[in-house]
């Protein structure tokens, strides 16, 4: 499916197609907060942020955004309440089984990044399982961060390169941004040119720390759950009138 003549039909008039970010990565936060303020357990704003990443992830596709990437789990929410991880396990593994078929059918790719090692056995089998059915899909790439932390990528990515030295594959003054980046969860994926975070929180919280180098930040009051294509809207406007100069200066 092509992107661009979706755009075109429903892209809003005032967003300029020639100016979108080609990657949008978001962080997705105000679950809790979103559920509390309902007098409902925290679980409920989960359950409905799924339905928000659906809704943005068809929305990028339409308006001709070619990769959106989610911060869906990360090494420190570990920590949380053994009950909230073990619902937020069940509920990708839920998720993942419901939405593959259509994810197939919409022609989006999907793509898992993090320590998935460390996830429940059963959540690997569905994510294995859903990126090796969409991998030849052609349309928007889905990346979901999960059990990531960027810390922990650059370390990892470090250890490997190191072995590959250590072991005379390469001389460390092989060693360069280009190798690196090989050596990453995210090899092969455009950096983000837009980071949206949700809830006002004003910190990137260890995600993707080596590829946002020279990404704009958007940052909203507005709760995860109440991200709808109005609040992406503004979020794109606020884009297209960035100067992005990658540390250049403009004459």
């Amino acid at each position: 499916m092509s992107l661009e003549p979706i755009a075109l039909q429903q892209l809003p008039k005032d967003l300029d197609l020639q100016r979108l970010p080609q990657h949008v990565a978001v962080i997705m936060d105000g679950n809790g907060r979103w559920a509390k303020n309902r007098g409902r357990p925290r679980i409920m704003g989960h359950q409905k942020g799924v339905d928000i990443l659906k809704n943005l992830l068809y929305c990028c596709r339409d308006w001709g955004v070619p990769a959106l990437t989610a911060y869906a789990f990360s090494t420190e929410n570990w920590g949380r309440p053994s009950e909230e991880v073990e619902f937020l396990m069940t509920l990708f593994e839920r998720v993942l089984r419901r939405e593959l078929e259509e994810m197939m059918a919409e022609n989006v790719r999907i793509r898992f990044v993090g320590n998935l090692e460390k996830l429940p056995q059963s959540l690997q089998s569905e994510i294995a399982k859903a990126m090796q059915d969409t991998e030849a899909n052609s349309g928007i790439q889905f990346t979901v961060a999960t059990n990531y932390g960027g810390r922990e990528e650059i370390v990892q990515a470090c250890r490997a390169i190191a072995s590959k030295v250590e072991q005379g594959y390469i001389q460390a003054t092989d060693i360069d941004e280009d190798l690196f980046e090989q050596h990453l969860y995210t090899k092969g994926l455009h950096h983000p040119d837009l980071l949206i975070r949700t809830s006002g929180e004003m910190r990137i919280s260890n995600f993707l720390l080596w590829q946002m180098a020279y990404a704009e930040i958007y940052v909203t009051d507005t709760l995860w759950p109440d991200f709808d294509r109005s609040e992406f809207h503004r979020a794109l406007l606020a884009y297209q009138k960035r100067d992005r100069r990658f540390g250049r200066v403009n004459i």
